[in-house]
């Protein structure tokens, strides 16, 4: 965000649900990078970029994390075209290997994907992410045995709002995740019962206060946007161990939760 100057600028260009308060946005973030340090989760940042806008902080969208190499995506949002680049400098400095780059007219954003377990990528065909970008995406996939299945998302509220496969689905455990069944397409939701997979419904109610985007730092511990009980209640009832942070300024108004302000790079299976 920078500075006050920075956010009149930007903040109605984004599409920011209304103007985010620096000062409390500061004070919102201390507390998120907190919890995810005292719950074991290693951090490591992103360095500034002068290319960058203040959607960068929803860090998870520019790449995807594989067994094989990062890959880089190609932002569906004009203004968020430069971050993938700005990753790429980042993971080359840290060692981590990059399998690819979505290129031409593909697009892919990492809020579509998600895996479904250690043999299956899902990815939303959305505004953000188009045919030619699942396309790539497979071909990056295929020759090491990945699965991706594609589910194809409704126009909702249309191409200049937010709407990615992760604001109606986070796997939080092997068999467990977190759903907003309205706007899921049924052959999708279909494939994940099929997988055994239980399912924790988000009521309508807590949808646009981010009760679906819920971000798993272990099996079944998980960190949500406080501000929905209903959905935390259910996640205890499933057996999840749940954290809180305020989310107003930092996660509400700019359309992304902790799963979107978080690129993980590694998780150890138990």
């Amino acid at each position: 965000m920078i500075d006050d100057r920075h956010i009149d600028n930007s903040w109605k260009s984004l599409n920011f649900l209304s103007r985010p308060d620096l000062e409390g946005a500061k004070t919102e973030y201390k507390e998120f990078e907190t919890l995810l340090r005292t719950t074991a989760t290693e951090v490591h940042y992103l360095p500034a970029h002068d290319r960058v806008t203040m959607d960068s902080m929803y860090c998870r969208d520019a790449s995807l994390a594989t067994d094989f190499g990062m890959i880089l995506c190609r932002m569906g949002k004009e203004a968020r075209i430069p971050e993938p680049a700005a990753s790429r400098i980042a993971f080359e400095a840290a060692g981590i290997p990059i399998l690819g780059a979505i290129e031409g007219t593909g697009t892919l954003e990492g809020g579509d994907v998600a895996w479904l377990d250690a043999k299956t990528l899902a990815v939303g065909h959305t505004y953000r992410t188009n045919a030619e970008g699942i396309r790539q995406l497979k071909a990056f996939m295929e020759p090491h045995d990945i699965e991706v299945v594609t589910a194809p998302l409704p126009h909702f509220r249309g191409p200049s709002d937010v709407f990615h496969l992760m604001s109606i689905l986070s796997p939080v455990d092997r068999d467990l995740a977190v759903v907003y069944s309205p706007l899921m397409p049924v052959p999708f939701r279909e494939l994940l019962l099929s997988r055994r997979f239980r399912l924790v419904e988000v009521p309508e109610s807590e949808f646009d206060s981010m009760g679906c985007n819920v971000l798993a730092i272990g099996p079944s511990k998980v960190l949500m946007v406080a501000g929905n009980p209903v959905t935390r209640a259910r996640l205890e009832q499933a057996g999840c161990t749940v954290f809180e942070y305020q989310g107003a300024e930092i996660s509400v108004k700019g359309g992304g939760g902790p799963t979107c302000l978080t690129r993980p790079l590694k998780r150890l299976l138990v």
